[in-house]
Order: C-alpha cells, then sequence, then structure tokens
C-alpha cells in the first residue's frame, strides 16, 4: 500500500452507486469531501445509449439550484471527432427556463443560488460523459417542481439535500424508477 493511495478513486465508495443516481444509473466515480477530506464534490456519469428511464425524452432531472457553483461537461467519445457529443440534451436555465440544446461537447458553468434544469436527454446515439463538479465539499440542491406543470414534474427527478432538513428524492413516475 503506497503513502498516496488515498488520493485514487476508482470505484464508488463502498463498492455501489450513490444513493440520488437513478437505479440502473450511469455513475462510473465520485468524490466529495467524505470520500477524501477536504475535496469539493465531483461526479463522473457513463450515458448508455439505453435509458433508465425506459426511453430518452421520457424523463429528466427537475429545475433546482446548488448552494454552490456547478460545471456540468458533456464530453462526446467520437475519437474521429470528440466535439460531436452524440447524443441531444435539452438544458433549461433561469427561472423562465430559456431553453438550450446541446449536441456539441461543452462546459454550462452555473452560478451559486442559479435555477437550472430541466435537462432531459432526448437521444444517445452513442455512449458519452457527464462530468458534474460542485465547487463546495458536498452536493447540495434545492428543487423547484412548481415551475413545471404537474405532467411535466411526473417525469422529473428531484433532488432536495444540503439545504436543511429532511433529504428528499422522487423519482419519475416511470415503472422500475420508484422513490
Amino acid at each position: 500500500m503506497g503513502k498516496y493511495d488515498k488520493y485514487f478513486v476508482e470505484t464508488l465508495p463502498g463498492g455501489g452507486r450513490p444513493e440520488w443516481a437513478p437505479p440502473g444509473g450511469p455513475a462510473v466515480v465520485y468524490l466529495d469531501d467524505k470520500v477524501i477530506k477536504g475535496c469539493n464534490w465531483y461526479t463522473v456519469m457513463l450515458v448508455p445509449t439505453i435509458s433508465p428511464w425506459g426511453k430518452w425524452g421520457e424523463g429528466g432531472h427537475g429545475p433546482n439550484t446548488h448552494k454552490d457553483a456547478e460545471i456540468i461537461f458533456f464530453i462526446g467519445t467520437n475519437p474521429d471527432d470528440p466535439t460531436d457529443l452524440g447524443a441531444e440534451v435539452e438544458l433549461c436555465m433561469g427561472e423562465e427556463m430559456e431553453k438550450h440544446i446541446i449536441t456539441k461537447s461543452c462546459a454550462v458553468f452555473i452560478p451559486a443560488g442559479f435555477i437550472s434544469c430541466p435537462m432531459i436527454i432526448n437521444r444517445v446515439d452513442r455512449p458519452w460523459v457527464l462530468i458534474n463538479l460542485m465547487q463546495g465539499p458536498m452536493y447540495t440542491e434545492k428543487s423547484y417542481p412548481q415551475l413545471l406543470s404537474e405532467k411535466d414534474r411526473d417525469k422529473m427527478i428531484f433532488i432536495d439535500e444540503g439545504y436543511g432538513g429532511e433529504r428528499k428524492i422522487v423519482y419519475p413516475k416511470v415503472e422500475g424508477l420508484e422513490s
């Protein structure tokens, strides 16, 4: 065992998937202050061609804010054109939910306290990498389901965590994704 082995994390802590990931979710590895003291919250996911919602475009992550700034990287895996995401992702920004369609590799900066999402993966032609960096030691999220119609709310994951009160995750009303 090496002196600095503690700084290398090759699997998810405990060998499983994080509690916040949907069943069958694509989490590869994550870090936070509990895993390595002093580390901010980071997660890496490989988004597969098969959706945990049954089919792409049927669900997503609902509108939310975080206590800390967040950066989301959308990274394509095409070795001939790494700028091609190989997918289409809809990401809304702001309380008015300004819609952005992502088809190219990119990074999105989300200021602390700023409303972002829904994020809906409309299609996946080949697996791609989603990297989420929270610029704070732990994951925090406050949901805003009231910004969506009831029909759209039923398709979203909502997470309330780290703002005080009880931790709550609500999965979409899709068979196999019960809360």
